[in-house]
């Protein structure tokens, strides 16, 4: 259950008011009420935890280089609000450093998908062989960021192009720089969709002014939140 939920659960219940010759039962419904949605933010937290470990795992195995790092949770559901894909995404930064006394996270910068499939999370717990990972870095991201505004825009300039995102950003009407929307994207209708094969294991989508990832292998779209894109860019290029 998303967190956004259970608080709204609980507000509520605490809010709700009562009849005096049923306090009793209320306050007991109330406290019961509570303790369930504990259960369920505990659930979430410990979901959350076991994702983290995974990805760090994952990381340790596939990339034994990286021998210091942090990795955060950026998104446990990165995926647009109203996608009703059967996938989801979770999503961390990470960055290296040099161990010293008060080490500081100033080292190269990447940022870990993980694009899950329907049934990754059942009453058993996780199942992390329902996710794909991916790891990219700066450049990588500038890529598909290049990739994704061509096919979504008249802009067809590769250098033009990342001279604008590196100085702006990526919001509903197109890229923004210098407080203006410096390339507009097409208006598209819901059930317009525009394709770029942007790699052997990746198709880019643009579609309702949103970022589609469509996983060649699982075949499945995933459409990205637009304050995930702006937060992923924002950990690549916004200055510390």
């Amino acid at each position: 259950m998303p967190r956004s939920i259970v608080i709204l659960l609980a507000i509520f219940i605490i809010s709700k008011p009562v009849n005096a010759q049923n306090d009793g039962v209320a306050i007991a419904a109330a406290v019961g009420g509570m303790a369930a949605i504990g259960a369920a933010i505990a659930s979430i937290e410990q979901m959350e935890e076991q994702a983290e470990l995974n990805a760090t795992q994952w990381i340790l195995y596939n990339n034994p280089e990286l021998t210091s790092f942090s990795l955060k949770t950026l998104s446990f559901n990165g995926k647009k609000v109203k996608d009703m894909s059967r996938a989801t995404v979770i999503i961390y930064k990470i960055q290296e450093f040099v161990p010293e006394m008060t080490p500081v996270l100033n080292g190269k910068k990447q940022v870990l998908f993980g694009f899950t499939s329907p049934g990754w999370i059942s009453d058993y717990g996780i199942d992390f062989d329902r996710v794909n990972w991916f790891l990219i870095d700066e450049s990588e991201w500038m890529s598909m960021m290049t990739a994704y505004t061509k096919v979504a825009s008249n802009e067809k300039d590769d250098a033009q192009l990342q001279a604008i995102l590196k100085q702006g950003k990526i919001v509903n009407r197109g890229v923004k720089a210098e407080g203006k929307v410096a390339v507009p994207f097409f208006k598209l209708s819901g059930d317009m969709y525009v394709v770029t094969d942007y790699s052997p294991r990746l198709k880019l989508l643009y579609n309702e002014r949103s970022l589609g990832i469509y996983l060649k292998e699982t075949m499945d779209l995933v459409q990205i939140g637009r304050g995930d894109i702006i937060d992923i860019h924002d950990f690549f290029f916004k200055e510390d």
